[in-house]
């Protein structure tokens, strides 16, 4: 069925008609705790003054306090952004070093409108000092890379950086397009893979996909409202509302016609297709501007194309584009409100502080930032042919098992509801479980009176929902605080910073930790107290969490070295030297509290840093960076293998290190 409406002023509000459409399944915050404040009062500011004053403190605060920044001689940190959201400035940098891009040394500083810092967020933990000259070749870099993709259509030449991880790695980051193969099947990439550039290995934790699978349901929308542009009489199927988004095939060009009439109604339409999926971001995008404060998907006004007629049964998120294919039977095309809002929420991940990072563990929060970004998208349409819920893929039942994940209950479908030690090597939508459990409860709580499911708790408390409105800003404040390495723990820290900035240390601030309690994220070091009291009734027997809690605190106090040796059943000592960093032997330790003490040279500025094991790589659990050589260190972690590192910021000489095991 076709229908024509009147163009005005050259925007076309087209009334057209929609299709159905099933999906396949998917085939380290460093804080100023003692600056997070109730939220700004100076509303009333007008966003290009808050955007200016926000970069100046920014910048004030980068050229009086290096150290917050972990900021070398050799660093540079250059402003990216300045998003303003909800009242609140995010200004975001990136770093350099000698010359050279760093990878993982992003940086965040948020104000309030006066220009006020609020509180800092920095990816890595320590100053860099590594050399700068390579070993290999970038060719070498590339054949190597090359290896990580069954099908490789295209390659760069490779861009030496540094990686921030610990004193820093020297290596090249070389992006491939192809294809890699997934349970036998080749599907489509744009892979980042970094290799060594001093023993010519990849650095296999580091390698990262842009294209990031769909999983979402389908539904028939009907005749729907969207923006087309004419020019002369020709009609083409872009926004002009909303720049970036567009719709058309895999030539890449919007789908053009000599009327303003659009779509059949058939499911495997492409025009059609491209109904629904304009439809559905119009709808995410009206979402992010009216309940969140979020100006577009890139939070600068823009949004990104979408491309039909790819011949897959998957739909992805490829880093620039949304890329749309078909179902199993070849019967519909994807392009629904659970596939496009989840697409354009890792979208929204990507085009934040931070971007998209690699490993599991953060493949998981991408994969639950999706699911959040669908939920939210459903229930601000409110769309009765597809209405608000916390299930993912109900409604296109591809092995007629319905949904595929369910935020309420993940363990419903085999995903955990629990973070646990075992999430960093889960797989990413598996991974997904305990964050969107944390959403559901911060939005509807463990037992909602308004029609939506009850939900567990892993320690058995109860927690009052906020809302979804009032979640979904919450967690696009955290999202706005994101650094690369992003994890469960940076999550929950800067969370509970959104929620005390937007709304006061009140009910809202509560609920949010208490919601990452119920699903075992322990707390931070340094979180705001939340005074407005407690929403949850914890039994008796809370399980324990699986992760510790980082408790580490520094001392201005120049005590002497005896003091770190007296009272501690463990000692190391010896020269550090400027810039450089000293290591202590491996260490196996059971669970409990770990406590340590550091003593350097008077004048030097050492910092001190507690490692894990996990996974067969060094993990930082606690440090303490103080700007003196004085520092002291408390740790309540599980059982495994550890270590210290004493890492000089600044000067050189003996230091004195000592330590107590737990128990």
């Amino acid at each position: 069925m076709k229908h024509k409406v009147a163009l005005a002023s050259g925007i076309a509000a087209v009334t057209v008609a929609g299709s159905l459409a099933l999906t396949m399944p998917d085939g380290n915050a460093a804080t100023s705790p003692a600056a997070e404040t109730a939220p700004a009062t100076a509303a009333a500011v007008p966003t290009a003054v808050a955007t200016s004053r926000a970069t100046t403190s920014a910048a004030a605060l980068v050229a009086k306090k290096p150290k917050l920044f972990f900021k070398s001689g050799h660093d540079q940190l250059v402003k990216r952004q300045v998003v303003s959201q909800s009242g609140l400035q995010y200004v975001s940098y990136t770093r350099s070093y000698q010359g050279l891009p760093v990878e993982g040394g992003d940086a965040v500083v948020v104000t309030d409108a006066n220009g006020a810092v609020l509180g800092n967020y920095v990816a890595q933990d320590q100053a860099l000092s590594v050399g700068t000259k390579a070993k290999i070749s970038a060719a070498a870099a590339v054949r190597t890379a090359r290896k990580q993709l069954a099908k490789v259509d295209s390659a760069d030449r490779g861009t030496l950086k540094v990686v921030a991880r610990e004193a820093g790695v020297l290596a090249y980051e070389v992006v491939l397009d192809g294809r890699k193969r997934v349970d036998g099947a080749l599907v489509p990439s744009h892979l980042h893979v970094f290799v060594d550039a001093g023993t010519g290995k990849v650095i296999s934790d580091l390698t990262r996909d842009d294209v990031v699978d769909a999983a979402g349901h389908g539904a028939y929308y009907g005749d729907v409202t969207i923006n087309t542009t004419n020019s002369g009489g020709r009609f083409t199927m872009s926004d002009p509302a909303r720049p970036g988004l567009q719709c058309g095939g895999q030539n890449g060009a919007a789908f053009t016609s000599t009327t303003d009439t659009w779509g059949t109604g058939n499911a495997t339409d492409l025009v059609t297709g491209c109904v629904d999926a304009m439809y559905t971001v119009t709808q995410e995008w009206n979402m992010l501007r009216d309940w969140l404060g979020r100006d577009g998907i890139d939070g600068n006004g823009r949004a990104f194309p979408i491309r039909l007629g790819l011949d897959d049964v998957n739909a992805f998120w490829n880093g620039s584009r949304v890329e749309i294919g078909h179902s199993s039977d070849n019967r519909r095309l994807l392009t629904v409100m659970d596939v496009l809002g989840h697409e354009f929420g890792h979208a929204i991940n990507q085009f934040t502080p931070g971007g998209s990072s690699s490993g599991n563990e953060a493949g998981g929060l991408n994969e639950s930032t999706g699911d959040i970004f669908g939920a939210l998208t459903e229930f601000f349409a409110n769309d009765a042919r597809d209405p608000g819920d916390y299930t993912v893929g109900e409604m296109a039942n591809l092995a007629g098992s319905g949904p595929i994940r369910n935020m309420a209950d993940p363990s419903k479908l085999g995903d955990p509801n629990c973070f646990s030690s075992a999430i960093p090597s889960t797989e990413v939508h598996a991974a997904a479980g305990p964050q969107n459990h944390w959403f559901y409860l911060l939005a509807e709580g463990s037992r909602p009176t308004n029609g939506q499911p009850a939900s567990p708790t892993c320690n058995n408390s109860t927690v009052t929902g906020l809302g979804i409105q009032k979640a979904g800003k919450i967690y696009m404040a955290t999202l706005m605080r994101k650094t690369s390495g992003w994890t469960h723990a940076k999550a929950r820290a800067a969370s509970v910073a959104a929620a005390a900035q937007l709304f006061g240390n009140g009910t809202e601030c509560a609920t949010v930790k208490a919601a990452w309690n119920a699903v075992s994220v322990p707390a931070a070091a340094g979180e705001p107290s939340c005074t407005g009291g407690s929403t949850t009734s914890p039994s008796a027997t809370a399980s324990p969490t699986a992760t510790a809690t980082p408790t580490a605190t520094s001392s201005p106090t120049g005590a002497p070295s005896g003091d770190c040796q007296a009272g501690f059943s463990s000692h190391d000592s010896g020269a550090v030297a400027a810039g450089a960093t000293a290591v202590t032997g491996t260490f196996t330790a059971g669970s409990g509290r770990h406590t340590a003490c550091l003593a350097g040279p008077a004048g030097a500025d050492f910092d001190l840093y507690l490692d894990k094991s996990v996974n067969g790589r060094w993990t930082n659990v606690a440090r303490s960076t103080g700007e003196t050589a004085r520092e002291n260190l408390t740790y309540t972690g599980t059982a495994g293998s550890y270590r210290y590192r004493v890492v000089s910021y600044a000067g050189s000489g003996n230091a004195v290190l000592g330590w107590n095991l737990p128990g």
